[in-house]
């Protein structure tokens, strides 16, 4: 599964569009068929571990209930919309629409939000402060896309529901199955559907500095780190002992950047923080601890290893560093997790880090390494890779 993106290429949408502008791609995928139906969407929303609601607007009176929802007679056959966080758990179909945007790096992305919309349903004109993908399933749906524009005044027409005034449209449009929707940030935006439809939106991840240096912070309270007081060993006499000087604001501010001065605590932290999942997985835990010799009997005999849906993964490495020569800066991160991993089993890592599917074939040449061996049966055993 591709995306058809006409005349661009990956390097000139980034170039032009990637949170520049709007853009909308009839026929970005052919032959669109939905990897899941109405009833196995309201099928998870009837869960009580799945995020989900309902944005409703009978009469043009807003309203947002939130799931597990028993049933769905209550709303009518018209102007509501059901939306469930993070399909892409639960479905692997789902999973696989992720795939087309890997032109971007696994970290940005978040998860994959899908929606079932009544005719006339839709959640209002607002924005959004991070990219997203929108891909028309069955049905059609009408989009306006707006540019930035500072005047447009926040409404909250329910207490769960930010909307934004009316807004000037650079894109008005009609999208019909395969079509692909990409709205960077704070663009005003507002899709109603004209019949029965499913959209699939993929969000990425744009973690605000205040929410950086928050976990930053407790990163460092969790592990003790960067306690030291600042350094005042220079003082100086001073005559207005009442003033926060110059000076005074410069040690305190070198105080500060010194938590962001180690590479490795900031990476550490980073590969944590990203990776961290924030709806729950269906983590496929052995009931008794598989060994390698049973891992490699199950592959010996065909089965694959698959990765749970929606596992996050991220490998860092600093391979223009000499240190790393001395196996200090390979890791890899996995649902908040670090394991080191040494330059032997660096190829290795990569293989978990891309979520590949994992068969005898392909790990044959990396389970003769012991720390290969104990990589693989962790991540079996805690149930982030499991045997179909």
């Amino acid at each position: 599964m591709k995306i058809n993106f006409k005349d661009l290429t990956n390097e000139q949408f980034l170039a032009e569009y990637w949170q520049k502008k709007p853009l909308l791609i009839k026929g970005a995928f052919e032959q669109f068929n939905d990897p899941i139906e109405a009833d196995e969407l309201a099928g998870l929303a009837m869960e009580e571990f799945i995020e989900s609601r309902i944005v409703s607007n009978p009469n043009k009176q807003w309203d947002v209930k939130h799931g597990p929802f028993a049933d769905f007679s209550e709303f009518g056959e018209s102007d509501w919309t059901l939306l469930v966080q993070a399909v892409n758990h639960w479905f692997k179909g789902v999973d696989d629409l992720i795939e087309p945007f890997r032109f971007i790096p696994n970290w940005r992305i978040d998860d994959v939000m899908v929606s079932f919309s009544t005719p006339g349903g839709g959640v209002g004109p607002h924005l959004d402060q991070y990219d997203v993908f929108i891909i028309q399933g069955s049905g059609k749906r009408r989009w306006r896309v707006g540019a930035p524009d500072a005047s447009l005044a926040e409404l909250l027409p329910h207490e769960d529901l930010k909307q934004v005034s009316d807004f000037n449209s650079v894109i008005d449009e009609i999208t019909e199955p395969g079509d692909l929707l990409y709205i960077p940030p704070n663009h005003p935006h507002d899709g109603i559907a004209i019949d029965n439809s499913i959209n699939y939106s993929i969000g990425f991840l744009a973690p605000s500095s205040q929410e950086l240096l928050s976990g930053l912070a407790d990163y460092n309270l969790d592990n003790n780190l960067n306690a030291n007081r600042f350094d005042d060993s220079q003082r100086q006499v001073t005559n207005t002992p009442e003033q926060l000087t110059s000076t005074d604001i410069d040690l305190l501010t070198k105080t500060l950047q010194q938590s962001l001065s180690d590479p490795k605590v900031v990476g550490d932290f980073l590969g944590k923080y990203l990776t961290t999942v924030h709806h729950t997985l269906n983590l496929l835990i052995p009931v008794e601890p598989l060994t390698i010799d049973f891992i490699k009997e199950i592959l010996n005999d065909g089965e694959e290893l698959e990765p749970v849906l929606g596992v996050k993964c991220i490998l860092h490495t600093a391979q223009d560093d000499e240190a790393v020569l001395d196996n200090k800066n390979n890791r890899l991160f996995i649902n908040g997790e670090v394991f080191a991993v040494d330059n032997e089993s660096l190829d290795f890592a990569k293989l978990l880090a891309s979520k590949n599917t994992l068969g005898i074939n392909v790990l044959k040449t990396h389970l003769d390494c012991l720390k290969n061996q104990q990589l693989l049966t962790t991540v079996i055993n805690k149930g982030l890779w499991s045997f179909e």
